[in-house]
């Protein structure tokens, strides 16, 4: 009888204790920051918390816009490791880089890199602008071990990008305009007066908290030039670098994966854009955050962090 018993009632209850052990192994990594030798130099980065749930990897903007500004998403690190890195070309990585390395293939080949050499396994895979294009090129190429996708302010289309650029200077008073064009006509981008009718631009569609944090300023402070020039352009609403032919559409329908996208509410990722593509993403699911503008981690990370962590909750129950 006692054989029974234990059979019937404490067994299968060791064998849900054992298997919650084995699940609960931390993932290794640890809290810090170092550096990673890569092809072409080497990479920082640095890790944010610790535990045995799914890390998060985090691609910043740019191209070249360094890690600082996304600080605020560290906040997720209450109970999994977020890992955070300058890509090549800017912030605490090599700087100095060659312009036939600047493109999607190569930053690619980097995250792959840096996925191999932390030892990740499985783990949520994060975007933001130049980022989600990195995102998204990196799952099509390597979707083993990427749970699932957040693109945060996406950059998916550079003709869907330069068409709400223009509408959103269209918005702009006047002269600001005519100031803008001027000296876009006049390739004038180092003119005090138009880098000073870019300053309103940003702070209505880049990121609307004033002051700006010194996160936002180390960003500018510590932004690959070189790099977001050739690929983008001189400013973000001149899109004459390579990325203005990029265009994920196509493959979009393709991702396996839960996959969110988020925007502000004033992002110059439009949140009509956005939502849009959303819909070609079966089963996706499309946030905006109010008060918000580019950089909703900055703008507003209450909401924000909230809305990734209940997205990656919903997956992980």
């Amino acid at each position: 009888m006692k054989t029974d018993y234990l059979k019937k009632h404490l067994l299968p209850a060791f064998i849900v204790f054992v298997l919650m052990q084995s699940c609960s192994s931390d993932s290794g990594l640890k809290p810090g920051e170092g550096y990673i030798d890569v092809e072409g130099g080497k990479v920082w980065y640095k890790i944010e918390g610790k535990g045995n749930k799914t890390p998060v990897l985090i691609l910043h903007g740019g191209p070249g816009a360094t890690s600082y500004y996304l600080k605020p998403l560290a906040a997720l690190s209450s109970d999994r490791p977020v890992i955070f890195f300058d890509q090549l070309g800017c912030g605490r990585s090599t700087l100095k880089m060659d312009t036939s390395q600047m493109n999607i293939k190569f930053y690619v080949d980097e995250v792959e890199q840096v996925k191999s050499k932390l030892g990740l396994k499985e783990f949520y895979l994060y975007g933001q602008s130049w980022g989600t294009v990195l995102a998204a090129e990196y799952y099509f190429a390597h979707p083993e071990g990427v749970k699932a996708l957040i693109f945060a302010s996406p950059a998916l289309s550079g003709k869907l990008w330069i068409r709400d650029a223009k509408l959103l200077l269209k918005q702009l008073p006047d002269s600001l305009q005519q100031i803008i064009l001027k000296h876009e006509k006049d390739k004038t981008f180092d003119s005090p007066e138009y880098k000073e009718a870019l300053t309103v631009y940003y702070q209505k569609h880049i990121a609307r908290k004033l002051p700006w944090s010194p996160d936002i300023d180390s960003t500018f402070k510590y932004l690959g030039e070189e790099v977001y020039v050739h690929m983008n352009g001189p400013s973000e609403f001149t899109f004459t670098g390579t990325l203005q032919y990029y265009d994920a559409l196509p493959e979009l329908p393709d991702i396996k994966v839960p996959t969110l996208f988020i925007c502000g509410e004033y992002d110059e990722a439009r949140p009509e854009t956005v939502e849009y593509y959303a819909s070609l993403v079966p089963g996706s699911e499309f946030a905006v955050i109010n008060d918000a503008a580019h950089m909703t981690m900055q703008d507003n990370p209450e909401e924000d962090i909230k809305t990734i962590r209940n997205f990656i909750n919903k997956i992980e129950k």
